[in-house]
């Protein structure tokens, strides 16, 4: 668009942007006060500070988990306690740093338990459209990982500033929450698994994995309706929202499992996707295209000219990575062999290659009209 600045710039800007909402709402939208409402309120004194760092309010340290020495099941407990108000407070970031709106799924359902996702205002007029959908765990809408988050911040681990640099781009925005599958029927609280076993691992190792939750004790859960599972989410948003929008435009940016997801939602919904989405960007993805496509040829020969991954590698960002299956999609490097940490390294070259391919795009309508064989032109002239 004319009078644009450079992508590289916009995307400074949107860094900055962030920063700046960041630090202006330090008083009003402060962490601490949702702290403040937890049980671990002299346990959990963190707070952000003006880089989006979680630290220490005293002794301005990251995040340490072996608060209580040599007790896994509290040290976890203290864990969960933050995760649950790192995404509160993330919910209310996508509200009023944002603008996004929470909308309730399933649409009509009232008196049973509910999934939400958050989209912007214009998000279904829009004639450009961008999806975010994340990895599998035990974080939700908002966060491309809750350990990155604890570990090096908002700006590397929430979707924040990957959402105002779609919105300084002028796309309409959809943030999938697709890990927001079960409701607690006893508590009327959200919980990880509707498996009813204990799950044991160090105290590291739970740390390490990004899931620091001792569930000794599993409470009964029932399935959200239509968001049991990742891929029914977003299955049900793709019909209800995404296909009737007036987006001519969809872009996915997709992590980890959500790659897997997306291409099941190709698969299954195949005219649909192949007619209204013009590029996904892959950042290290699980999808499996031999297992999952097959031998379509029809959607192999479209990922290979809609999709691109950035995996994790040693090469510097951009770089073209070698893939073992020919058939798949191009790869290149995200800069980092760290998964949790590529969705912020690839950012800025994920939205240059979305400004490409849109400018690069050729009105395609693909239809269901079968493939002319030569035995069929035979029968044809035989008749």
């Amino acid at each position: 668009m004319p009078g644009r600045p450079p992508l590289e710039l916009q995307g400074l800007l949107a860094f900055l942007f962030a920063m700046g909402l960041w630090f202006l709402i330090t008083q009003e939208l402060s962490f601490q006060k949702f702290m403040k409402q937890s049980a671990y309120m002299e346990e959990l004194k963190y707070d952000f500070n003006e880089k989006a760092e979680l630290r220490h309010t005293e002794t301005h340290e990251p995040f340490v988990f072996n608060y209580y020495k040599n007790t896994l099941e509290r040290n976890s407990k203290r864990y969960q306690a933050l995760g649950y108000l790192l995404e509160c407070y993330i919910y209310e970031l996508l509200e009023k740093v944002c603008k996004l709106h929470k909308v309730y799924i399933p649409i009509q359902a009232i008196m049973e338990p509910r999934s939400f996702f958050f989209m912007s205002e214009n998000a279904l007029t829009n004639p450009s459209l961008l999806v975010l959908l994340q990895d599998h765990g035990v974080f939700r809408a908002g966060q491309w990982s809750q350990q990155t988050i604890v570990r090096h911040g908002l700006q590397h681990g929430s979707q924040i500033p990957c959402i105002q640099l779609a919105l300084q781009s002028d796309y309409g925005i959809i943030v999938l929450n697709p890990n927001d599958n079960f409701m607690d029927l006893k508590l009327e609280k959200e919980c990880q698994s509707p498996l009813g076993y204990t799950i044991e691992s160090s105290s590291t190792e739970m740390f390490q994995s990004g899931n620091p939750f001792s569930l000794s004790k599993v409470a009964q859960c029932i399935p959200k309706k239509y968001s049991s599972t990742p891929e029914e989410h977003t299955a049900y948003i793709w019909n209800h929202f995404i296909l009737k929008s007036a987006a001519r435009n969809v872009a996915f940016i997709v992590h980890g499992y959500g790659g897997l997801v997306f291409m099941d939602l190709l698969v299954q919904k195949k005219w649909e996707v192949m007619n209204k989405v013009y590029a996904v960007a892959l950042i290290d993805s699980a999808h499996h295209v031999e297992h999952q496509l097959g031998n379509d040829t029809q959607l192999l020969a479209w990922i290979k000219h809609h999709c691109r991954e950035w995996i994790t590698s040693h090469k510097p960002l951009d770089k073209p990575v070698a893939t073992v299956l020919k058939m798949d999609c191009p790869k290149v490097s995200a800069g980092t062999e760290n998964h949790s940490l590529a969705p912020s390294t690839s950012l800025q070259s994920i939205f240059k290659y979305l400004k490409n391919a849109l400018k690069a795009k050729t009105t395609v309508h693909f239809s269901r009209m079968p493939i002319v064989t030569r035995s069929c032109t035979k029968r044809k002239q035989s008749i």
